[in-house]
């Protein structure tokens, strides 16, 4: 049996278009083991689907200065000693790595052990962690077409991002079940990304009453974000985070408001949500979302929302004009060449692994 070490991790980006790839690894006759650190998402994530998990440590990777930088040095070091060690006694075919400061140490032990390397880029620039992993990699697939001059040409290779089989078997009226939904009312579902958006959670909360007269709101709020005085709000549902859950959710909403992760915008994409995009600031990122809301929106596919921007009224009046043109951004994405990137991400895999 053929065996393959994913890694990513640090938010829901990084793992779930490695969840995505599980079903046909398996079908294909891999043993797939995931490396990932000890307190990420990912963690919980990928021992749902009860495949072997591998802790390192992990420091995180700073463009700026930290005294953090110091000791994290030292978390990296241990990581690519635990990821030596680990990848020795597996022994697999090839490496897959989604990205996230975990990732690094991996990719790096890897190279070492001359294990194959292939690694994801799902925005339009490569992040930190895959920057300084593109030297060690065999393949580096990319999802955005604007994407290809940022990777050396001779690795890189356009295969979309994978989307999990799951989330397009949804059925709407489960989700409303779930959520508690009764009546005809439109359904917003809010996406604030992994980990939250407090600047989004507050905004939809302060315009919930106006909102509530003609939609019900689903509000992914992330952990620790749920309020308890909104609990019995009628028309309005609060989780910190779904996953079993997520097709039917997906499939119940008529409008998405979303941050602008390629994983979410992509998903989005394949099941035909019309949806507003309010990407993270420069201010608190290295603007990659930024650039991903562009081009869904250049290509007619989402409308956005500058997070400067964003207040009460402004909100309230970018959902109703999402909601009265909602068929002309359907419209643009039933035309858009949108093969989930999971075919193409295995033919690169098996492409490149040790026979």
């Amino acid at each position: 049996m053929k065996t393959i070490v994913l890694t990513g991790g640090g938010s829901s980006g990084h793992v779930t278009p490695n969840i995505a790839l599980l079903p046909v690894l398996r079908r294909e006759g891999f043993d797939v083991h995931y490396i990932g650190s000890r307190g990420g998402i990912e963690r919980e994530l990928v021992l749902r689907e009860g495949i072997p998990y591998h802790e390192i440590s992990a420091g995180k990777l700073r463009r700026y200065f930290d005294v953090k930088n110091i000791t994290d040095i030292f978390r990296v070091a241990g990581g690519l000693g635990q990821a030596f060690s680990i990848l020795g006694r597996l022994k697999p075919a090839v490496v897959f790595s989604k990205g996230g400061f975990v990732s690094c140490p991996v990719v790096w032990a890897a190279w070492l052990r001359r294990i194959p390397v292939v690694i994801h880029e799902s925005d339009i620039t490569p992040g930190l962690t895959n920057k300084l992993s593109m030297p060690f990699a065999r393949a580096v697939c990319y999802t955005f077409p604007e994407s290809g001059q940022h990777i050396p040409e001779k690795k890189g290779i356009k295969t979309g991002i994978p989307i999990r089989e799951s989330l397009m078997e949804g059925k709407s009226q489960t989700g409303r079940s779930i959520c508690g939904f009764s009546g005809s009312k439109p359904v917003i579902m809010i996406i604030g990304g992994s980990l939250g958006s407090e600047r989004i959670n507050t905004a939809v909360r302060n315009v919930l009453d106006k909102l509530l007269k003609d939609f019900n709101v689903c509000h992914i709020c992330g952990r620790g974000n749920i309020k308890a005085e909104f609990s019995s709000t009628r028309g309005y549902k609060q989780f910190e985070y779904i996953n079993e859950e997520q097709p039917h959710i997906y499939a119940m909403a008529d409008l998405v408001v979303s941050r602008a992760g390629a994983t979410v915008l992509f998903e989005l994409l394949a099941l035909k949500k019309p949806n507003l995009l309010i990407p993270l600031s420069k201010s608190a990122s290295r603007g990659d979302q930024i650039l991903n809301a562009a081009s869904f929106e250049k290509q007619g596919y989402s409308m956005v929302l500058e997070e400067e921007r964003l207040n009460e009224e402004v909100l309230i009046r970018s959902i109703y004009q999402l909601s009265e043109n909602a068929d002309k951004y359907v419209s643009a994405m039933q035309d858009a060449d949108n093969d989930s990137g999971v075919t193409a991400v295995i033919r690169v895999i098996k492409k490149h692994m040790k026979q």
